[in-house]
């Protein structure tokens, strides 16, 4: 990690940007030894909120903020940065099928590969903005000569909230609960995996033994905690999402404990049969040098086998609907 990390976050004077950015600029992603040049990248018409969302970073006085720069073009944004943290997307609104949210998007993150690929060699980029899956493999295909491993989308969100469910039913502290893993899609299909996850080191299962609620109500709530938050505050989740960004970065460059693993969405390997360059959340360990790589050899009951099914079904099809974005 060098001294200073440049960090681009998009969609900046957003609700997540507004909640992402102080935690960036006081250490918490990078930790306390790695001063954060920030660039923020937001819509013209959104440049004035952004103005005052940098007045309130400089009035916090962070020892590691170096410095702030602002911008509504993300070749300039991006210009020499180490990592970008793409926040920014259109909204689903009222009656807008998935398929055309993915497709409003799509034009989006073609242009922010390109950017990246222009002016960020060594980038490496989180999509945050939904649907983020297909969102990252747009931006990740449209920057071919970066790495693909460079790029990753979040489902770390979806872990957290996994852990949560777990962590109450059982009456244990969250930090009790491992291994859990999301597997699939940042959607309402994908798969929160509690078969190999343990409580307290031993499995889910022999600590919460009412199967039909693992099977049933906890991956329903995980699934739709999304619109349940929508429901009840009426805007979507902002610091969950951000706190999972910040979560998920430093599973990224920080070495795994032993015996864990974290979820996140990366190009597929063609580990468990899924095709090769596909985003999708698999569950990941960090080596002390910072590179990830996708545990092996879990094993898949029969219920597992079907959830995982329409998860990977559902991100074929979101390819097939982006693939002249490709």
């Amino acid at each position: 990690m060098p001294n200073t990390v440049h960090v681009a976050v998009t969609g900046a004077a957003g609700a997540i940007g507004y909640a992402i950015l102080p935690r960036i600029a006081s250490g918490q992603m990078f930790g306390p030894d790695t001063k954060v040049a920030l660039h923020l990248l937001e819509l013209p018409q959104a440049i004035a909120a952004l103005e005052g969302v940098v007045m309130e970073l400089n009035d916090c006085a962070f020892p590691l903020l170096e410095s702030i720069n602002v911008s509504d073009s993300a070749d300039v944004a991006f210009d020499g940065v180490n990592w970008a943290l793409l926040i920014g997307s259109k909204p689903r609104t009222k009656g807008m099928e998935r398929n055309d949210l993915i497709r409003e998007n799509g034009p989006i993150f073609v242009g922010q590969g390109n950017a990246l690929l222009k002016g960020a060699s060594d980038v490496r980029a989180v999509v945050v903005g939904n649907p983020c899956n297909t969102n990252a493999l747009i931006a990740m295909s449209n920057a071919k000569e970066l790495p693909r491993e460079r790029f990753s989308a979040m489902t770390r969100l979806d872990q957290n909230r996994a852990m949560a469910q777990l962590a109450g039913k059982a009456g244990v502290g969250v930090s009790a609960v491992t291994n859990v893993t999301i597997w699939g899609n940042h959607s309402n299909t994908q798969y929160p995996d509690t078969e190999n996850a343990k409580i307290n080191g031993q499995p889910v299962a022999s600590v919460i033994t009412d199967g039909e609620w693992l099977q049933g109500e906890m991956i329903k709530k995980v699934q739709n905690r999304g619109a349940e938050i929508i429901a009840a505050r009426g805007s979507s989740s902002a610091f969950s999402a951000a706190n999972a960004a910040i979560d998920h970065v430093r599973s990224l460059i920080a070495k795994t404990p032993d015996g864990q693993w974290y979820s996140a969405a990366v190009p597929s390997d063609g580990s468990y049969g899924v095709e090769e360059g596909l985003l999708f959340s698999f569950p990941l360990v960090t080596d002390a040098a910072g590179n990830y790589s996708i545990v092996q050899g879990l094993p898949f009951s029969d219920f597992a086998k079907e959830k995982f099914a329409k998860t990977l079904a559902e991100l074929q099809m979101e390819r097939d609907v982006v693939k002249d974005l490709l």
